[in-house]
């Protein structure tokens, strides 16, 4: 599609404006602000540190609400460099800019540091102590808990503080490579040099020739690119691994664990269910797939390819978003209100420009602010549905800013709630309204392929970063062995039917989960299968579950999971539950295979 005619097909695409956080990088204000927050960290430092031992508990309460307000001051300032860079990482001024506040932002965030270590230092009796002392201190009852989870964990404070300061030029660093190189790489097809998002994008084109080409243009830069690759992934996974040897974490995944507050044996439950479901999941579909196009098995570069029946029609960006508030209001007008303030206010960047951040996300900033969404909407129904699912991540967000700085993030494994529930009410409403049996089959067939490519795909991707990086501890890993190690996985989990052809031994590099949140990735298959559970108590509920889930929502990072789902009567412990939510995905590939 030219650049032209895609322009008229999708309609003017929103980009965002980041003023509501600083009108430009070389502002007063933000200079401003970063002597505001560079002061108010030495004083906080000068009135508490070596004294919080000594301190009864409405003295900590006030402290903390201090520390909590320069952390939103902080996260203003982080969030404002990191969107400016993510809507160009090719810009040397951008990147510089960027690294340069990162770096004063871990110098302020250094002298501060001593907090959370002190705290951590007290014992949970003279903890509790003081908590019973003060309301106000005892308010952050949740964000002490999750602390203290890291307490085991914790160093001496000197090697804390020089882990901490060191960040910038190491791990830091490393992803600061790997986003500007992929930023910057270039692939050729049919003579014109296009972005990843665009040649990825590709790869569901109608053509099967143009996806043929996308996949060779695609292996042949990320071959010419892959040996440093290969060096960022196994510095990134040995750095990890000292750390992690020196914090004493048993697996190189239980830090994740801890940070989502989810016990690992549910983790393990999890993705023990989706591996055995892969031959009902995704090896069954695709051999549905591969013979609705005719053949025996599908190249790897036809896997996310439009069905025969499907229509070449882009979907312009008025209508992506009618779909998708609406079909937010049919479940809740409050949430539709909400979702619609980020189109009115200009809180979404939509279009696929050179030296922008491939894929999408949704950035929650800080509560006095709003959250951001990211995307590279190219008009695809995919497109539609990753419009919903940020936008799910947004609402979350503004929902759970109540809660404050320190307690409105949630945990991976519940943030994946929000979205993947907002792609459900979208899908719900497509299927709804359409008629004809081919569309509807091209819809189910659509959401059975985001479905395992949120629960088999991303499962998958979590067993290959474990055997990375448990390799990683024995030596490092060439090039051509992480490529074997992720052949192994992908075939088990695709299962016959696609045929992973020469090339595709190179495609784990483009994932950035992989260097970004080392072992986030399985967050997406708990967050589906949740989804798939939550929406069936939905459909079977009476007047009450959108106040529930309003509340789910609300509670940001204050409630574990088992306390957010009891009022459903969800429990992610209970073996079953994953079983029941891969059941609602094994029940539409049964739809599909009766059609």
């Amino acid at each position: 599609m030219s650049e032209a005619k895609r322009s008229d097909e999708l309609g003017r695409l929103p980009e965002w404006d980041l003023s509501d956080l600083y009108p430009g990088p070389d502002s007063p204000e933000l200079a401003a602000a970063f002597e505001t927050a560079t002061a108010q960290a030495k004083a906080f430092a000068a009135a508490y540190e070596g004294k919080l031992e000594a301190l009864p508990g409405e003295a900590l309460g006030e402290a903390l609400e201090s520390y909590e307000r320069i952390q939103d001051l902080l996260g203003r300032i982080g969030s404002y460099s990191g969107l400016v860079y993510s809507a160009d990482m090719a810009d040397p001024k951008i990147s510089q800019f960027n690294q340069t506040a990162t770096e004063r932002l871990t110098d302020i965030s250094s002298i501060m540091l001593f907090f959370t270590l002190e705290l951590n230092k007290l014992e949970d009796a003279v903890l509790e102590a003081k908590l019973a002392q003060s309301p106000r201190f005892a308010h952050y009852r949740p964000w002490l808990r999750d602390l203290r989870a890291f307490r085991p964990h914790q160093l001496p404070d000197e090697i804390e503080k020089l882990l901490h300061e060191k960040y910038v030029a190491g791990r830091a660093a490393w992803t600061r490579l790997f986003d500007e190189t992929f930023a910057g790489l270039r692939f050729t097809i049919d003579g014109k040099e296009v972005t990843s998002a665009e040649a990825l994008h590709l790869l569901s084109d109608r053509q099967s020739a143009v996806r043929a080409k996308a996949a060779a243009a695609l292996s042949d830069v990320f071959a010419r690119n892959i040996r440093l690759f290969a060096l960022i992934t196994n510095t990134l996974a040995k750095d990890k691994e000292i750390e992690d040897r020196w914090r004493k974490y048993p697996t190189p995944a239980s830090s994740r664990h801890l940070s989502n507050a989810v016990e690992a044996p549910v983790v393990d439950a999890l993705v023990t269910a989706v591996r055995a479901a892969y031959p009902k999941l995704s090896h069954r579909y695709y051999a549905l797939k591969a013979k609705w196009f005719g053949v025996e098995a599908l190249d790897f570069w036809d896997r996310n390819a439009p069905l025969p029946d499907d229509g070449d029609r882009a979907i312009s960006w008025d209508e992506a978003r009618e779909t998708v508030l609406g079909a937010y209001g049919d479940f809740s007008p409050e949430l539709a209100a909400i979702g619609k303030r980020f189109f009115d206010q200009a809180w979404i960047d939509a279009p696929v420009r050179p030296g922008k951040s491939p894929g999408a996300f949704a950035h929650p900033t800080v509560p006095s602010a709003h959250p951001y969404l990211l995307l590279n909407y190219q008009g695809k129904t995919r497109d539609v549905m990753t419009l919903a699912h940020e936008l799910g991540h947004g609402v979350h967000q503004v929902l759970a800013a109540g809660q404050g700085a320190l307690m409105a993030d949630t945990p991976l494994t519940l943030a994946e709630t929000a979205s993947v529930f907002g792609e459900m009410l979208t899908f719900q409403a497509l299927l709804r309204k359409e008629v004809d049996p081919k569309r509807r089959k091209v819809l189910l067939a659509s959401k059975v392929e985001d479905m395992i490519n949120t629960v088999v795909r991303q499962t998958a991707f979590y067993e290959f970063e474990r055997r990375v990086h448990d390799e990683r501890r024995q030596s490092e890993l060439t090039a051509e062995r992480i490529g074997e190690i992720w052949l192994d996985i992908q075939r088990e989990s695709l299962g016959p039917a696609i045929r992973l052809g020469p090339g595709y031994e190179t495609y784990w590099c483009y994932i950035p989960h992989f260097i970004h949140s080392p072992f986030y990735v399985y967050a997406y298959a708990f967050g589906d299968c949740l989804v798939n559970s939550l929406y069936a108590v939905y459909q079977g509920a009476e007047a009450g579950f959108q106040q529930k889930y309003f509340d789910m929502l609300k509670a940001g990072g204050t409630l574990r999971h088992k306390e957010l789902l009891a009022p459903f009567n969800l429990d992610a412990s209970d073996p079953t539950f994953w079983s029941k939510g891969l059941g609602v995905v094994s029940g539409f590939i049964d739809q599909l295979e009766a059609m």
